[in-house]
C-alpha cells in the first residue's frame, strides 16, 4: 500500500542540524495520519507522498518548514524569586499569555534573574529530516473524524 491522505503511516526517523549532526532520532517508530492533519511537518508530508513500505525520503527543512525564525522577543528575563523554588537552567516553565500556554525554556540563571526563552530550542536551524516507511494502513473513520491516530485497541488520547 502507498501512502496517501488518510493513511496512518509508520516511520522510523532521524533528524540532523546543517552540520550534519544527529539531533534526535527516533526510539519508537512514529505512526501519524498522513494527508494534512498536522502529525508531521507538511514538507516531510509532501515528501512522503506514494511512498511505500521500505522506503526513505531525505528532506531539507528550512525554518519556516520546521520551528520557525527565531524570535527575540520571545525571550525575556525574571527575578528568580517570582519563579517555581526549583526553577533550573535547562528546565521549562509553562504560563498562560494571552489566553493560550506557553512553554519558556530556561536558559540561564545569575544574580537572581532568570533568561526565559519562548522559542523552540531548534527555531532558526536549518534542519534534515531522514525518515524511512515501515508500514502504512488504512485509517480508521474514528482516526480520520479525530485528525489523529489512536493507538492500539482503540483510542488513546
Amino acid at each position: 500500500m502507498n501512502v496517501f491522505a488518510n493513511t496512518a503511516v509508520t516511520i522510523s526517523f532521524k533528524l540532523f542540524d546543517a552540520d550534519n549532526r544527529l539531533i534526535e532520532e527516533s526510539p519508537e517508530p512514529l505512526t501519524y495520519l498522513h494527508g494534512g492533519h498536522s502529525g508531521i511537518f507538511p514538507k516531510v508530508e509532501e515528501a512522503l507522498n506514494f511512498k511505500e513500505v521500505g522506503e526513505s525520503v531525505s528532506v531539507t527543512l528550512d525554518p519556516e518548514d520546521a520551528f520557525g525564525e527565531y524570535d527575540a522577543s520571545r525571550v525575556r528575563m525574571e527575578n528568580v524569586s517570582d519563579l517555581p523554588p526549583d526553577v533550573a537552567v535547562g528546565g521549562y516553565l509553562v504560563a498562560e499569555q494571552d489566553g493560550e500556554e506557553v512553554m519558556w525554556r530556561v536558559t540561564d540563571i545569575a544574580d537572581g534573574k532568570a533568561v526565559l526563552d519562548g522559542n523552540h530550542e531548534l527555531a532558526g536551524q536549518r534542519l534534515r529530516f531522514d525518515a524511512k516507511v515501515l508500514d502504512v494502513r488504512p485509517a480508521t473513520h474514528e482516526e480520520i473524524a479525530h485528525g489523529h491516530v489512536h493507538g492500539p485497541g482503540g483510542h488513546h488520547h
